[in-house]
């Protein structure tokens, strides 16, 4: 699962592998609309799956499988730089426990509460670790998200509780605080890695974001 301001291909490189190594991997498109709808679409995605199912979120998409991991197919979960939320918390209450990131200063919204990421925010704060081109193609195809809607969306279910997890600390992310982050790993009580790289860890880190899934979902086989 992606996250805000992007689609499934973020997952581009690491998809090559797993799939090289055998694994069936389906990159989740997010509308993006509402946590409602994106869980939604994660809910028919696991009814399309036919074994155990290893959940890995990004960034907002770590609310989104934290919802909607709640499957007997769901096996475990990987959080990449994701937020993490307890019964009731959403991305937004969660930055609201530590100090604002440099991201906050690079958000317009529209008339419908839907933000998205200036190309300047693209190159400094979102994708600061990425080539010129990359960072081009990261605004280009950033899915615009509805703050009312999703970013301020609350959990009801609370996945990572229920299943082993694994969790990717981003020490140089500029969209979410790595403290933040480094604290919503051990509230899980997750396996953690720590990357030295900006928020957007499974482009600029895919060996490593591809490791570390094979790592999970191999301690997962019976």
């Amino acid at each position: 699962m992606h996250g805000a301001w992007a689609d499934g291909s973020c997952w581009d490189d690491v998809i090559a592998t797993l799939h090289a190594d055998g694994y069936n991997v389906t990159a989740v498109q997010l509308p993006l609309t509402s946590l409602a709808d994106d869980v939604a679409v994660v809910q028919r995605a696991l009814g399309r799956e036919t074994g155990k199912t290893l959940l890995v979120g990004h960034s907002y998409g770590g609310v989104v499988i934290t919802q909607a991991g709640v499957d007997p197919k769901v096996a475990g979960m990987v959080y990449v730089s994701a937020y993490a939320p307890d019964l009731g918390e959403s991305a937004v209450s969660l930055n609201g426990t530590v100090p604002s990131t440099p991201i906050n200063n690079d958000f317009s919204m529209d008339t419908s509460g839907f933000l998205t990421v200036s190309d300047t925010g693209v190159a400094n704060d979102l994708a600061q670790d990425l080539s010129a081109a990359d960072q081009t193609t990261v605004a280009a195809t950033q899915g615009p998200v509805s703050a009312p809607n999703a970013l301020n969306a609350s959990v009801t279910q609370v996945a990572w509780k229920l299943v082993p997890t694994w969790y990717v600390v981003a020490s140089n992310d500029r969209v979410i605080s790595p403290t933040l982050e480094a604290t919503m790993a051990k509230r899980m009580n997750a396996t953690t890695l720590t990357l030295q790289s900006g928020h957007l860890a499974m482009i600029s880190h895919a060996p490593d974001i591809s490791a570390l899934v094979e790592k999970a979902a191999s301690s997962l086989q019976p």
